[in-house]
């Protein structure tokens, strides 16, 4: 009975920690389902293609932030503790999504418009740059002994709830709404329902207590020290920027572009490629908690090299197969492997960012890595996608990006890999 208490009690602390982060990038999922309607209400231009651009640039440019917030909050975290930060997060994340709610359109109040969504997305940025990292150190350190995997899957597991409910929203929101409205007002449905989200997460976050080991530390660094020892370690933190790359292009591939991608390059209904969407998230949070316990038992290294391979091998040729003849099923089953070998890569390498950090900048590290590789890589995929097809004449163009990202995944896990010495170092055998 007294385990089972503590089980229980486990569960729900997993709940209100990662809560957050289901806000977090159910905003950004929202943005990316939206991105040609939000282009016509904000960022009209001289064709349908550049206004596109402006509109998924920005949507890459909340990510530019993710760095300076990894800096900033992270060093806060790591001084003032994991629950503190969590609630800052929260707090900046939520005045970021009203701002995008509410901005009236372009032909409303002209260029203050497009200002206004622009900050409105550095705000989501900034404080997206922290949450990752302080929710995958709140679970690592939590975490039963010997299930540090399982419990910091999680962390993205609530992401695809977050794709889930988003793109259900949007499938009823279709079957709802004429073309027409949705392209005038429709889309803004979601971002209010993201405002009205905020004060029940905000009520259950606040009823965190602090992580027994940072509550157990005599020592909490300064920020300085923070900045000094994250210099020193600054290799680490570029290897895991280098592991991180292949996660980030491969979930926003596979979640905020496949909308787009359906809707423009495959010429699908938008209800066919909002399914498709759900069942990507669906498919994603059963492979990311079963390979985050399997690399409790294997290591985190074997599951890394397997599926960077596999995405070498097979990203390109599904989507050559997949533009050859679009259809609902092709676009299902490629979307649904990719699925499944991003979960299988990010179950393992999540909990791997939080063991090669030193303790003392734990989250700021990993925060830091974190953003980096999203605000380079993967927060720009859509729009480095989309560039790429128009620049090549070539659909399957996305699948060349995410080999090149898992080549990044592969030769970084072979760098922190590369000696018995220090796996056992990093403790990631």
């Amino acid at each position: 009975m007294a385990e089972a208490a503590v089980q229980e009690n486990k569960a729900r602390t997993v709940f209100r920690v990662v809560s957050g982060n289901f806000l977090e990038m159910y905003d950004f999922m929202v943005y990316g389902y939206y991105a040609s309607a939000i282009a016509k209400a904000y960022f009209p231009a001289n064709s349908d293609f550049a206004s596109l651009m402006l509109s998924l640039s920005v949507f890459g440019v909340g990510f530019l932030m993710r760095p300076l917030g990894a800096i900033f909050l992270g060093a806060y975290i790591d001084h003032h503790g994991r629950r503190q930060g969590l609630i800052v997060t929260l707090t900046l994340m939520a005045a970021g999504t009203l701002l995008v709610a509410v901005v009236p359109s372009y032909s409303t109040i002209g260029i203050l418009a497009p200002a206004l969504v622009l900050l409105g997305r550095l705000l989501q940025g900034f404080s997206a740059g922290v949450e990752l990292g302080g929710v995958s150190v709140y679970l690592a350190e939590m975490a039963t002994p010997g299930r540090r995997g399982f419990y910091c899957a999680w962390q993205s597991g609530s992401q695809q709830v977050a794709v889930i409910f988003a793109a259900l929203i949007g499938v009823m929101l279709h079957a709802w709404l004429p073309v027409e409205q949705m392209t005038n007002w429709g889309w803004r449905v979601p971002f209010i329902v993201g405002c009205l989200i905020v004060p029940f997460i905000f009520a259950i976050r606040r009823s965190l207590q602090e992580t027994e080991e940072f509550l157990a530390r005599k020592h909490r660094p300064s920020v300085g020290e923070i900045y000094r020892s994250m210099l020193t370690n600054w290799r680490i933190v570029v290897a895991g920027m280098m592991m991180v790359v292949m996660t980030t292009v491969c979930f926003y591939l596979i979640t905020a572009y496949t909308p787009t991608f359906g809707r423009t390059e495959l010429h699908l209904s938008s209800i066919d490629v909002l399914v498709v969407t759900v069942c990507v998230g669906i498919s994603n949070l059963i492979w990311l908690p079963l390979m985050g316990a399997l690399s409790d038992r294997v290591g985190r290294r074997p599951i890394l090299i397997v599926f960077t391979v596999l995405t070498l091998l097979t990203a390109y040729p599904a989507m050559r197969w997949l533009v050859a003849d679009p259809s609902f099923a092709r676009l299902l089953e490629v979307e649904l492997w990719l699925s499944f070998l991003f979960g299988s890569y990010n179950g393992a390498m999540v909990v791997a960012l939080t063991e090669i950090m030193p303790v003392e900048v734990r989250t700021a590290g990993f925060s830091l890595a974190y953003s980096l590789a999203t605000a380079l890589f993967g927060g720009f995929t859509p729009a480095i996608s989309t560039f790429l097809i128009h620049w090549t004449g070539n659909k399957a163009a996305p699948g060349l990006w995410l080999s090149f990202a898992a080549a990044c995944g592969l030769v970084a896990t072979l760098i922190l890999f590369k000696s018995q010495e220090s796996r056992q170092r990093y403790k990631l055998a």
